[in-house]
């Protein structure tokens, strides 16, 4: 019987096979050989997943061939899979990888090793079908070129372009144009020319660096621009115009000419700083800003405009005007600090802003307008003005505290907070009665107080008032003697068992009873809030709006003052029981205490 073992999967003839086709059989064979030396291409990957393509045994096959291209007609998402079979052929290839989708394809052949070919890329392999461990080898991975490879000429038609073009050698002296690499030197250019050894151009064919011929001076045609240039070598007193390094002196630069030794001009070729032949002063021609300027002397009396220092003093400022002394300036021209001619008074035209305004000395009656210290009372502010003799505002210059010209009264305008809360001030306050501290009159009185437990959270205690007639109660307060002693407001607090929307108006009256005084004392005027529509719903809470003035007949502070709550039945359509739950009486205080 035949067989296919071997590695181009030809068939194998057996002893007394093959009678009558013998011939063609062979020829066939001669074929495949000639396949497996051509070119051959396959689409083998019809969709987006790993795929084998198996060589066919006795018949025609792309895969046969010496040069595999592989195509797809599936766009693939990532890295594929070709599993060349069987696993038993050993052979070389170069494969191709033409598949759709940029994506790389890895060739393997059994468990063994697999080789990764980049989308348009070429590689040599060889399959060593060893069975089910079968591995795909990079043929050319270790490809040695030991010895001299010889090109009778290597023509390139344009640029050689690579990732790296790496010397390993060192240049000799006898070399026209090398370059060449030490481990010591680095990259090395050696050249020889009549004029020039090494010559460096641009795109235009003009030179732009040289070294001339046997020297090793380095003509730079334009300008030098470089994140650092570094010397390394001091100047001399013969140059003409150069830059040096020593690690004492530093950056060091000397020059020589008939007016100046050392000229640096912006790029309108204006002078911006210039050393003087033989000299040792420097002439900024305009402002001079810097970071920082450290001057190490001190100044003198004769300086027109100095700065200095001393350990002792610091910075020194020392100049003589004919009207000051010293003068900063803005950039407008105008005067920000002046200190008078022969003066030590510091005069600042604006603001004075700063972290820390540390005065030392005491402030005196006559200053208009000053800050001092002293150890024994702290911070001092004093002025004199026509209203107020210290005023503090605002930024939108609105008064926040004032002290009256020659008093020692201190008036807030707004709210002071203390410890993060607002302090009690004087002004209106409240007090809350609820309907368990009245009673009801002994005549037109309301019913008496009563209970009342809904369904629901909270009993309500309340004083029922009749919808037929108008009806009373009364209770009394104590205001505190901060009190102003003047009229009162009050909000009702009520609520409707049952779902008529009537409103209900309330009305309360006062008369304050000192010590003494008789107590059977007609109340003050009557005063009745605005009547409110009950909502409808059983029991819900209603509130009146706050009422009119009321005033107190007799009204003065250590006294009982007796009040009278009524429903005024004429200014109220509720059908119902108005079902009286407190009220919260507003009254104002002037004073910050009861002392």
């Amino acid at each position: 019987m035949a067989t296919y073992v071997n590695d181009l999967r030809l068939k194998e003839i057996a002893t007394g096979d093959s009678s009558g086709t013998w011939g063609s059989e062979t020829n066939t064979n001669l074929e495949l050989i000639a396949e497996a030396l051509s070119y051959g291409t396959q689409d083998c990957f019809g969709s987006d997943a790993n795929a084998t393509t198996t060589v066919a045994d006795g018949a025609t096959d792309p895969a046969r061939s010496i040069y595999f291209k592989v195509t797809s007609s599936a766009t693939l998402s990532t890295t594929r899979e070709l599993t060349i079979a069987p696993n038993t052929v050993s052979r070389l290839m170069f494969i191709e990888n033409a598949t759709t989708g940029s994506q790389i394809i890895t060739i393997k052949q059994g468990s063994g090793a697999t080789v990764n070919i980049g989308n348009g890329a070429v590689k040599a392999v060889y399959l060593d079908g060893a069975g089910s461990g079968a591995a795909v080898v990079d043929a050319l991975v270790d490809l040695d070129l030991t010895g001299t490879t010889t090109a009778a000429t290597l023509t390139a038609s344009g640029v050689i372009t690579g990732a790296t073009l790496e010397a390993t050698a060192d240049t000799s002296s006898g070399d026209n144009a090398a370059i060449g690499f030490t481990s010591a030197e680095g990259i090395i250019i050696t050249g020889q020319g009549s004029t020039n050894d090494v010559t460096i151009k641009n795109d235009a064919d003009a030179d732009v660096l040289t070294i001339a011929t046997g020297g090793t001076s380095v003509d730079i045609v334009g300008d030098v621009t470089a994140s650092t240039l570094n010397a390394d070598g001091d100047t001399a007193a013969g140059d003409n115009a150069s830059m040096g390094y020593t690690a004492a002196e530093g950056l060091i630069l000397t020059g020589q000419g008939s007016t100046n030794d050392v000229t640096i001009k912006n790029d309108a070729d204006a002078d911006v700083l210039t050393i003087a032949t033989g000299g040792t002063n420097v002439d900024v021609v305009g402002d001079l800003t810097a970071a920082c300027f450290i001057p190490d002397g001190d100044t003198s009396s004769g300086d027109a405009a100095a700065i200095g220092y001393t350990a002792a003093e610091g910075l020194i400022l020392t100049g003589q005007g004919s009207t000051n002394d010293v003068t900063i300036k803005n950039d407008a021209d105008a005067d920000v600090l002046t200190i008078a001619t022969g003066g030590t008074s510091v005069d600042i035209v604006g603001d004075l802003t700063a972290g820390t305004l540390n005065a030392d000395g005491d402030t005196s009656a006559g200053d208009n307008a000053a800050m001092g210290y002293t150890a024994a009372e702290g911070l001092i502010l004093t002025g004199q003005g026509s209203t107020n003799d210290v005023t503090i505002k605002n930024d939108a210059d609105a008064d926040v505290i004032e002290i009256p010209t020659g008093t020692t009264n201190v008036t807030i305008a707004g709210t002071l907070d203390v410890g993060g809360a607002k302090a009690k001030v004087a002004g209106k306050e409240t007090i809350y009665v609820p309907a368990a501290a009245m009673y009801p009159n002994s005549t037109a009185g309301c019913a008496d107080l009563t209970q009342v437990e809904l369904s629901n959270g909270p009993e309500i205690k309340c004083l029922d008032f009749d919808a037929s007639s108008d009806e009373n109660a009364q209770f009394t307060v104590c205001f505190p003697k901060s009190w102003n002693e003047g009229t009162v407001t009050f909000q009702a607090f009520w609520t409707v068992t049952g779902t008529n929307t009537g409103t209900v108006a309330w009305g309360l009256s006062g008369g304050s009873m000192a010590d003494d005084a008789s107590i059977n004392t007609a109340f003050g005027t009557n005063v009745v809030a605005t009547a409110k529509a009950f909502s409808g719903t059983s029991n819900d809470m209603t509130v009146s709006a706050e009422s009119g003035a009321v005033t107190i007949a007799n009204a003065a502070v250590d006294t009982m003052t007796y009040f009278q709550i009524m429903r005024d039945v004429s200014a109220d359509s509720q059908s119902g029981d108005a079902r009286l739950l407190g009220i919260k009486l507003f009254f104002t205080t002037d004073a910050a205490n009861d002392a």
